[in-house]
């Protein structure tokens, strides 16, 4: 079974504004949730919501089975990104 991918607004617009090598290490990560939503290093933040990390950043995002989908909340720096996750 294959989930589709469905990425939030900031998230995309955080990702196309990196430089290109940790953008296509991201993007990279994100095309294999697409077939394990669940991969090696992943963390349950709270209820459906996981990060995975991908250098020194983090993908957050949602598993919304019964839609198989992996909604992707957000892209960030380590530093700051789970100052954000109260609002996700």
């Amino acid at each position: 079974m294959q989930y589709r991918i469905k990425i939030d607004t900031e998230a995309l617009k955080f990702l196309s504004a990196l430089p290109k090598k940790p953008e296509r290490q991201i993007t990279r990560k994100i095309d294999l949730l697409k077939t394990n939503p669940h991969p090696v290093g992943h963390k349950k933040l709270k209820d459906n919501v996981y990060r995975i990390r991908s250098g020194d950043y983090r993908i957050i995002y949602r598993i919304i089975n019964d839609q198989i989908i992996v909604h992707i909340l957000a892209i960030g720096n380590r530093k700051n990104i789970y100052r954000r996750l109260p609002h996700l």
